[in-house]
């Protein structure tokens, strides 16, 4: 099976990232007072689903309609400052690349100007039994 490398996407190296608040209540933090690594997880996945959405993608019709879901495959990421009970944050998701199967996105959870960790995520498309499918024509229409 060839390999498929993931090609920058022309329109959103220059479009503007999609933001997405977030505030750390005291439940993300773990006993130090910072935010427990796991949750920066969460809130990127918080904002990727907030992008889906503001695009004008229903992931429920996608699945129930074409029995398609948009699945984690990868994600490399680095813990860079800590964040703290009751700190604004902000999570900025840019596309990175898209092919025919793969959607590689570029996030970047901030305080303020600072960049408090950092993550590129490899989603894919998979069926709701598990196997591999290329993304959706309509969603790579949107993309690109």
């Amino acid at each position: 099976m060839a390999q498929t490398t993931t090609r920058p996407h022309d329109a959103a190296s220059t479009a503007p990232p999609h933001r997405f608040d977030i505030r750390v209540y005291y439940e993300d933090t773990d006993m130090g007072g910072i935010v427990y690594h796991a949750n920066y997880l969460k809130f990127i996945e918080r904002a990727r689903s907030d992008w889906v959405r503001e695009m004008g993608v229903d992931q429920r019709a996608m699945k129930e309609e074409d029995g398609l879901i948009f699945a984690v495959r990868r994600i490399e990421c680095d813990y860079l400052l800590a964040a703290r009970f009751d700190e604004r944050l902000e999570v900025l998701t840019r596309i990175g690349g898209v092919t025919g199967a793969r959607l590689v996105l570029r996030q970047d959870v901030m305080r303020g100007a600072d960049t408090i960790f950092s993550a590129t995520v490899t989603i894919v498309c998979v069926t709701d039994t598990g196997h591999p499918a290329r993304l959706p024509a309509n969603i790579r229409l949107i993309l690109h």
